[in-house]
C-alpha cells in the first residue's frame, strides 16, 4: 500500500485512506454482533470473557460507532469531514494494544477470536496513524463562510472531550481505584479496556482545532450512535449497577445530558442556513 506523500491542499481522501477503512469495518462489525445482542456469549464467541454484560455490551457500543465512522471514511468526497477521528481510533487502539499485552494471560489464546484481536490492535494503531500523516497533507485551508460552530458550543464539547480523556487516563492507569468506585464490577482488564473507549472522546477537543460544522457532523453522529447503545445496554443491564455508588447516577445523567446536548447540536446545525 503506497502512501502519497506531496503536500497537495485539495481535500481529498487517498485510496490508502479508503482501503484501511475498509479493511477495519468488517472486524468492527463482527465483535459488535458478537458482543451486544448477546453479551453472555463471550467465553465461546469471543477473545475472552467479558463479565458483567454491560461492560460487554460498551465495548460493542465502540465498534458500532467505529464501522459507522469507518463506512463514512471509505466513502468521502472531503478529507476535512473525517479527519477528526482518526487519531482518537489510533488512542483506542495504542491503549487497547497495551492493554492486550499487560493482560496477556487473560485471553484465550485457542481461539481463532483472539488472533483477529491481535492482528486487529497491533496493528491498526500504526494504519491508522500512517494514512491520517498523509491524508492531512491534503487538508484544506478553511473556508470562513462555512457553517461554524458557536462559542459556547466549541467550548462544551471540548470541555467533554476533555473530561472523557481525563475519565479515560484514571481508569487506565489506576484500575484497582477504579474498581472500588465504579458503578459495575471491574477487572483490571475491563477497566482498561474501559478507559480506552472514554479515550475516543478526544475527538471532542479537535473542535478547538477546525470548527467547522462539516469537520463536527460525522464525529457527532458516531457519538450519538455510541451514547444511544450505551444508555440502552444500561437499561438491559440494570441489574448489574451498583446503585449505592454515587459514580452511578453521574454517569447516568451525564450519558443522557450528552445524548440529549448532541441531539439538540445536530438538529439546530443542520437547520441552520449557511
Amino acid at each position: 500500500m503506497t502512501l502519497q506523500l506531496e503536500s497537495v491542499h485539495d481535500d481529498r481522501v487517498l485510496p490508502a485512506t479508503r482501503a484501511v477503512a475498509v479493511i477495519i469495518v468488517p472486524f468492527l462489525l463482527v465483535a459488535f454482533a458478537v458482543l451486544y445482542p448477546v453479551p453472555t456469549d463471550t467465553k465461546q464467541l469471543f477473545a475472552w470473557q467479558i463479565r458483567p454484560t454491560m461492560t460487554a455490551m460498551m465495548l460493542g457500543s465502540a465498534y458500532l460507532g467505529g464501522a459507522y465512522f469507518f463506512v463514512r471514511a471509505s466513502r468521502a468526497r472531503r478529507w476535512h469531514t473525517v479527519k477528526g477521528g482518526f487519531l482518537p481510533v489510533a488512542l483506542f487502539a495504542t491503549l487497547m494494544g497495551i492493554a492486550t499485552i499487560v493482560h496477556w494471560d487473560k485471553f484465550n489464546h485457542r481461539h481463532v477470536a483472539f488472533w483477529l484481536w491481535a492482528l486487529l490492535y497491533f496493528t491498526t494503531p500504526f494504519l491508522v496513524t500512517a494514512v491520517y500523516a498523509a491524508n492531512q497533507r491534503h487538508d484544506a485551508a478553511r473556508d470562513p463562510d462555512q457553517k461554524q460552530l458557536s462559542e459556547p458550543a466549541t467550548r462544551l464539547i471540548a470541555l467533554t472531550g476533555v473530561a472523557a480523556l481525563a475519565t479515560g487516563a484514571f481508569l487506565f492507569v489506576a484500575p484497582q481505584t477504579a474498581i472500588r468506585i465504579w458503578p459495575w464490577l471491574l477487572t483490571p482488564l475491563t477497566a482498561r479496556v474501559l478507559g480506552a473507549i472514554f479515550c475516543l472522546g478526544a475527538a471532542g477537543v479537535g473542535v478547538l482545532r477546525d470548527r467547522r460544522w462539516s469537520t463536527a457532523r460525522i464525529p457527532v453522529e458516531v457519538a450519538g450512535i455510541m451514547l444511544t447503545l450505551i444508555v440502552v445496554a444500561g437499561i438491559r443491564a440494570h441489574g448489574e449497577l451498583r446503585t449505592d455508588k454515587v459514580l452511578t447516577w453521574l454517569l447516568s445523567a451525564g450519558f443522557l445530558t450528552a445524548l440529549a446536548g448532541l441531539a439538540r447540536l445536530y438538529l439546530t446545525m443542520e437547520q441552520r442556513d449557511g
